[in-house]
């Protein structure tokens, strides 16, 4: 009797301790992925973090904006699709094998885009389950395009592939004069546009391989073509960023060009009235989008991740978030990045994101 009275003892004990050390644990707050005191001084607030279960051996690999969700995918094609208002989950599941290609995500209507592996793939938004499917007899080099006839789809071929949207039969292809590969594919309604890995942007009509104009950079196009009302913005490894206009159907102007001091390998990201280009070595160049001017470059800056009120929040690749403003160029202030690996450039609203490897994944945004 005496020794089951001293077991429930230390059986409570533990008990207690374990109540104790977890009721501690809460008082402490969650293991932050950037401090909140120091984004106070900096006058950003969290708006909110979630912890993804990502397993052992496994790491997120990349964050993915798409209207109100965030799409978060593990290098073993684990997806987790986030609320990106308050960072609830909407749905988490694998999407595919560890190893298979996921190539673009982008919402048509109410479904989800994408091809992987060699499946060209509707997915629904609200559970993360293929809704449509087709087998591609080739893969794809770029992320798919649509509009409401048409899919478009390039090659390692070098061709455009044209597949009708409610049966995904093929109905055309086309490729450029000089049989590069299309590395970039924009389409509407009215116009289908494609970049070209020897520097060509070209324009065709939506329902049949018919060109209505061609513009040719001096070397290949680097990353997408970005579409902006009727201006489209490219980076090539000439290294030039361009802005044309599109004047009609069958002709496009020049607006301007920027060079710059080292050879782009990504898209700009285009906002209101700043066009920011990536260039390795060089940093992140931050050029007036009407008269193609120079704001202001950043050696250490590698993505511009928001802006809000005339700044430019950018991440460096010293580990740092460093605040720019845009009508003096100069730098504002900076923020101990160093738990950040993962982050998305978001040219829609003020939001941050990011996230490490791990799977904590933040929202931040200016406090004023």
């Amino acid at each position: 009797m005496l020794r089951l009275r001293s077991t429930v003892i230390v059986l409570f004990s533990l008990f207690a301790l374990c109540v104790t050390a977890r009721c501690v644990a809460v008082e402490a707050g969650p293991n932050w992925l950037v401090s909140p005191e120091l984004l106070e001084h900096a006058n950003l607030k969290i708006l909110w973090q979630n912890e993804l279960p990502i397993k052992k051996g496994e790491s997120l690999e990349r964050i993915i904006i798409v209207d109100n969700s965030i799409y978060v995918l593990s290098d073993h094609n684990y997806m987790v699709s986030l609320n990106r208002e308050k960072g609830n989950v909407i749905f988490s599941r694998p999407i595919a094998p560890a190893g298979i290609p996921v190539v673009g995500l982008e919402l048509y209507h109410d479904r989800l885009i994408s091809v992987i592996g060699n499946k060209l793939v509707d997915i629904e938004p609200e559970t993360g389950m293929e809704s449509k499917v087709k087998n591609l007899e080739f893969g794809v080099v770029c992320p798919a395009a649509r509009n409401s006839s048409y899919f478009y789809l390039s090659g390692p071929d070098k061709r455009l592939h044209t597949l009708q949207a409610d049966n995904k039969i093929q109905v055309f292809e086309v490729a450029a004069e000089n049989d590069s590969m299309i590395t970039s594919v924009i389409a509407d309604e009215w116009f289908v546009f494609f970049g070209t890995d020897a520097g060509n942007v070209i324009s065709i009509m939506p329902n049949r391989p018919k060109r209505l104009w061609q513009f040719d950079a001096g070397d290949a196009i680097a990353g997408p073509i970005v579409r902006d009302g009727m201006s489209l913005f490219f980076a090539s490894k000439d290294t030039n960023v361009y802005r044309l206009d599109i004047v009609d159907l069958m002709r496009t102007e020049l607006v301007w060009k920027y060079q710059l001091p080292a050879v782009p390998t990504s898209a700009p990201r285009v906002t209101r009235r700043v066009v920011y280009q990536y260039a390795p070595t060089k940093g992140l160049t931050a050029i007036n989008k009407q008269q193609g001017e120079l704001m202001w470059s950043l050696n250490q800056g590698v993505e511009l991740l928001a802006e809000s009120e005339g700044k430019a929040y950018v991440i460096t690749n010293a580990g740092t978030l460093v605040a720019m403003d845009n009508i003096t160029g100069k730098k504002l202030y900076s923020v101990n990045f160093a738990a950040v690996s993962r982050y998305a450039a978001n040219t829609i609203d003020s939001k941050i994101y990011i996230a490490d490897e791990r799977g904590r994944v933040a929202c931040l945004e200016p406090a004023e």
